[in-house]
């Protein structure tokens, strides 16, 4: 009989587990579900030459910004409702980071590749457009059928390690989202050697069985290494249904040169200093 393990963990531990040089995985979609409190971790290691796969938002921003990136595997790095993630397009026009595009599809696929521990995916995404330009590195291959189709070769995207975040998980590892979209972060989970989950709340397993249907379900505990219980731990994305955009602070993230956003919320000790200094600005609008 397999025991399940308690793997209960704090974001710095999380942080230290992470290592210069990695090849890391940050799921959600552009300004929706980030596990930015493990970024701000992050923020706080001396972890830097990263390469980081993501479906890019303000976590690619504020890495970016850190100058913790040498590379960046994404479709794109958006806020959504503010286009162009300032922080990553001032990284790149400078030169300071590497950018390896794939078309969204194809980042799909080089996940599942991954997952499923295969070295690539053909898929018709990308033929005929710039993609194959901007990423020479990019093969095709011929169906060896009669049909001798032409397709991408997407390679696999593999991961050291990936962070994710969803509304529930267990102690155990077993992870549940609760909005409208998985955002891949299962993917994320099974192509990553080591993968870190944090949610908005711990609860106990047959909690996740009644919170919603199966299907919500998303990540299972083989695939993760260590929980980290983060109330309000995607700020300023979306969690949905806990809570929406923090479209006023994201604005002034957008708006505010990197020295000093840094020096006001995240120069704290830990995540309970950012929480504060948020709640604080906050106030100071009313």
């Amino acid at each position: 009989m397999t025991t399940r393990r308690d793997k209960l963990m704090t974001p710095d531990e999380v942080a230290g587990r992470l290592r210069s040089g990695m090849t890391l995985g940050i799921g959600g979609w552009g300004s929706r579900r980030k596990p930015m409190a493990l970024v701000r971790a992050l923020l706080r290691s001396d972890v830097t030459d990263l390469t980081v796969v993501s479906y890019g938002g303000p976590d690619v921003g504020v890495l970016a910004a850190a100058g913790r990136i040498r590379r960046l595997v994404a479709p794109f790095a958006t806020l959504d409702s503010i286009p162009l993630e300032p922080h990553f397009r001032a990284a790149r026009e400078g030169g300071a980071i590497e950018l390896t595009e794939l078309d969204e599809a194809m980042f799909m696929w080089g996940l599942h590749a991954a997952a499923n521990r295969l070295p690539f995916l053909p898929v018709r995404a990308g033929l005929g457009s710039d993609v194959m330009r901007v990423n020479p590195r990019l093969r095709t291959v011929r169906s060896p059928y009669d049909d001798g189709e032409e397709f991408v070769a997407v390679p696999a995207l593999r991961m050291d390690a990936a962070l994710v975040h969803l509304n529930r998980a267990d102690r155990f590892g077993n992870g549940q989202y609760l909005g409208p979209d998985p955002y891949f972060d299962d993917l994320f989970c099974e192509a990553a050697d080591s993968a870190y989950l944090s949610c908005e709340a711990v609860v106990e397993p047959a909690e996740l069985t009644r919170s919603g249907p199966p299907q919500s379900l998303l990540v299972s505990r083989h695939s993760v290494t260590g929980v980290v219980e983060s109330p309000n731990g995607a700020h300023f994305t979306s969690c949905a249904p806990d809570y929406g955009r923090d479209e006023p602070f994201q604005k002034l993230y957008a708006t505010t040169p990197w020295p000093e956003f840094s020096a006001r919320f995240l120069s704290g000790a830990g995540e309970h200093d950012y929480q504060s200094a948020v709640r604080a600005w906050h106030k100071e609008q009313q």
